[in-house]
Formats: C-alpha cells, structure tokens, sequence
C-alpha cells in the first residue's frame, strides 16, 4: 500500500526496529503469568522514550503501564498482551523460540513490537507539543491463561485500577486468515465468553462379566452426549451464537472393569449474557438424563472472560484512523468468532474496541493461530503501528467522526 502519510512514513521508517523486536519477543516466549523477561524489557525500552512514566507490578508483577500525557484532555489506554502458548514452535526460522515447548502461537509477540512502535511516535509527538491528553500504554501479562483463581491478567489489571480514569481502550489482535493490507472490524458482540465444565456422571461400577448387576456410568454417557451436542440445536435460537464443545472423557481403569464414574469436561461459549444462562441450565439439564437410568452427577462450571463487546462509536475512530494512513486498506465488517479474549473485561468497564490486522505471509501456507506453524507477515507490523497512533490523536485532537465532547457510553445490551 502506497501513502504519503506521515504517520506511516514514521511506521515505516521503524520497520527493522519493529522486526528486531518481533523477533527477539519470539525467540524468547514466557508463558502466563511468567513473563519476567518480556515485562523488563519492555520497561527497559519504554524508558528510553523522553516524558514517559512507567508502572510495573499493577494488579500483577509482570504487568508493565507507560503514560505519556500533558496533563489536559481526554484519556486513552492502548492495550497489548504478551505471554505465549505451550506450543512447541515446528517453524524452522531463523527467530525460532529457543524455549522448549513454548512458543508466541497467537501473535502476542507482534502486539507487545507494535505498542512499542506507537509509544516511541507518540512520544516523539508529545515531547513537540502536538497532542494533547494522556494515553496509556497498557502491557498486559496473561492473556491465554487463568490462574488457580480463575483469573487472567486482564480481570487483575482492571481491577487494580490500571484503566481508572480512562475514556476508551483500543486494542487489536493478529488476523492470519487476512493478508497484510486488510484489516477486520465488527461492532458489538465480537468474540464469545468463555466458560468450562466438568461433570461426573457416577454409577456402581462392576465386573464387565455381570452388567445387570449394577449400574453402568458408561452405559449412561450415550444419551448424555446426545442431549449435550443438542443443546445448540434445539434449545437455543438459530438467530444466537452458542457452542458446546467435550473436549475430554475420562473412564476406567480396565477392559473387564465397569467404572464408577465418567468424567465429563468441555467448554461452553456465547455472546449474550442470556444466552450464557441459558447454556448453564440447559447443560445441567441434559446431564441430568443419567438420574432416571439408575445415576447420579455432579457438574462444576467456571465462568471465565466475558463476551468481547466493541463500542460503535470507538470503531468509528479505528475505521476512520485506517482511512487516514491507508486509503486502500481493504476492510471486512464481521464477528471474530467464538474464540475468547479477556479484553472484554476492559470493554464491560469503559468503552472500547479490538480490531483485527492481517498478517497472512504470502508462501501459501495456512498458519492458524494456536498451531505450531503460526508465522506472520513482519510487513503488518508498521500498519499496526500506524493505526494505532492515528486513532490516539485521531481521539486525543477530537478529529473522529463524531465530537470528542459526546459521551461514550458501555453499551452493554445485556452483557
């Protein structure tokens, strides 16, 4: 994409800062709530920028907080996450992660290069005078996964206070079905809560030899998942997102052995809050079938992040920020999916948006997130870098489609 821009041109001009550091944050991946390398250098870095105060350890002690401001004017925080996946990386790249086992399979490398990219333009923008306000550069640890206590870094962050104050919160994720040049945007429900279960379905067990002499939680599993892969079907409208999904079924200990108990675990997604109860009953419901056949169940749900809701009005801004810097960036209107993100407990407290970037490399290869082939086009890097920052002044100068005066508001329809 040719533009003049000068926003672009300074993204452009950092485009080997950008690969150095995508790369570095590549080869060395830290898990959740281990990124002890990431978090120091990235204070390390933020440091370097002239007016820039950096917080570290809020709501947890690998999180990093940059804030550039002037001390007037509206506020807006820029979120990236920055831990890995316990993926062992097959790409056989020069960057290749150097930790065994774990790998950036989801592109939190490239959110973590691209919030950097944005600090050191704002910076540069704040150290002349030209913007007024106070944004947030927000690093956040734990993204992909939630602690003993349920939680992932964003819940921790939120409440801490890290986005007290803040009048909307942008972020953006890496978008591999999308090549470099194109860009994803859907408002409202975008990406699905995330819920887990376990139940265990109990019987008497027995000797495989003598069935009729007890009763049989195997036996019992065969109407059990029919109700539970109907539950989407039959009990939720066709007009609503919803999934149900077993991923794992633990019984037995031998083939002449009829087990005691069935376990029973899977994850349960949706956009709407209705919806999600609705879910929950119908899950218990259908595993209930086992009572009448001679059972008993026990069932556990942990609710985790909620349904990711992006604000109309802060998309106008991206959108607008997009047109600005690309004229010809191609972009598509629709709904993430039903994968899960924790930047929708930002958006549950103040208005805000994720976007999604193209990053697809062009060697035909499809590299899906979450796989051990998971590789990026390092050309969308200054992009990122580029939207980001024009949607902060964009926001800061009051420029968007709409006055900066207007009141934002959570729209929260039912989340």
């Amino acid at each position: 994409m040719s533009t003049n821009h000068p926003i672009v041109e300074q993204a452009n001009s950092m485009l080997n800062q950008l690969i150095e550091w995508r790369r570095t944050f590549h080869e060395n991946p830290e898990l959740s709530f281990q990124e002890f390398g990431t978090s120091q250098f990235v204070a390390e870095t933020l440091q370097k920028i002239d007016g820039m105060k950096v917080e570290r350890g809020i709501g947890f002690v690998t999180s990093v907080v940059g804030t550039l401001t002037s001390g007037e004017g509206p506020t807006i925080a820029i979120r990236a996450d920055m831990d890995a996946l316990p993926i062992t990386e097959e790409n056989t790249v020069s960057y290749r992660s150097k930790n065994d086992g774990i790998m950036h399979a989801c592109g939190h490398d490239a959110h973590t290069t691209i919030l950097l990219g944005v600090a050191t333009i704002l910076g540069e923008l704040f150290a002349k005078g030209e913007i007024k306000g106070t944004v947030k550069f927000v690093f956040q640890p734990a993204e992909e996964s939630t602690d003993v206590s349920g939680f992932s870094g964003s819940p921790y962050m939120v409440q801490a206070g890290v986005y007290n104050g803040v009048d909307t919160a942008i972020a953006l994720h890496m978008c591999p079905w999308l090549p470099v040049g194109e860009a994803q945007v859907s408002d409202g429900y975008s990406m699905a809560s995330v819920d887990v279960f376990e139940a265990k379905i109990f019987g008497t067990g027995g000797h495989g030899a003598y069935p009729e002499m007890g009763t049989d939680p195997i036996w019992m599993l065969g109407p059990v998942m029919q109700a539970l892969h109907g539950i989407v079907a039959r009990r939720v409208s066709a007009l609503d997102s919803a999934v149900v999904s077993i991923g794992q079924i633990h019984a037995g200990t031998a083939s002449n052995i009829i087990p005691t108990e069935v376990v029973i675990e899977g994850t349960i997604r949706s956009y709407s809050a209705e919806v999600r109860d609705l879910l929950e009953l119908e899950l218990n419901k259908a595993i209930s079938i086992v009572e009448p056949l001679g059972g008993n169940y026990t069932l556990d749900v942990q609710r985790g992040e909620p349904a990711l809701f992006n604000n109309s009005l802060v998309n106008n801004w991206i959108t607008k920020a997009m047109q600005d810097t690309y004229p010809e960036l191609q972009i598509t209107k629709r709904p993430f999916g039903m994968g899960g993100e924790d930047f929708g407990y930002v958006t549950e407290e103040l208005p805000g948006s994720m976007f999604f970037l193209g990053c697809a490399p062009q060697d035909g290869v499809q590299r899906d997130l979450h796989t051990p082939i998971f590789d990026i086009d390092e050309n969308c890097l200054p992009i990122g870098v580029a939207i980001f920052a024009q949607t902060a002044i964009n926001f800061l100068n009051g420029e968007a489609n709409s006055p900066i005066n207007q009141k934002l508001e959570v729209q929260t329809h039912g989340a």
